[in-house]
């Protein structure tokens, strides 16, 4: 039983480490990046790749109680508002009349 928590123990750990990462890699996207388009991919990669990894690391470190129903609860939440409020801000920005750069095609 010691093995088999020291396993859920490595797999949460692991899951929360690699969603900081993505979290913080996305986050130096967003002040990098030159233009609206682009931060809006970077942003959009921070709501769902870094987010889910440390939901998941959480439930697994938290086990079969109803703190994970309800991270499972907040995950299906911004599961759903996460793409919707990404897209509905580009539809606004896109109307607004910013578009994005197009580059030259070269052979």
């Amino acid at each position: 039983m010691q093995n088999l928590n020291f396993l859920f123990d490595i797999i949460s750990w692991t899951l929360l480490l690699a969603g900081s990462f993505f979290i913080i890699i996305g986050s130096f996207g967003i002040y990098k990046f030159p233009e609206f388009w682009s931060r809006l991919q970077a942003s959009s990669v921070i709501d769902s790749l870094g987010l889910y990894a440390i939901l998941l690391g959480l439930g697994v470190q938290s086990g079969f109680t109803f703190v994970t129903v309800k991270l499972i609860i907040i995950g299906l939440f911004l599961f759903l508002t996460g793409p919707t409020s990404t897209h509905a801000l580009a539809n606004a920005a896109f109307i607004s009349g910013l578009r994005p750069e197009e580059k030259p095609e070269t052979n």
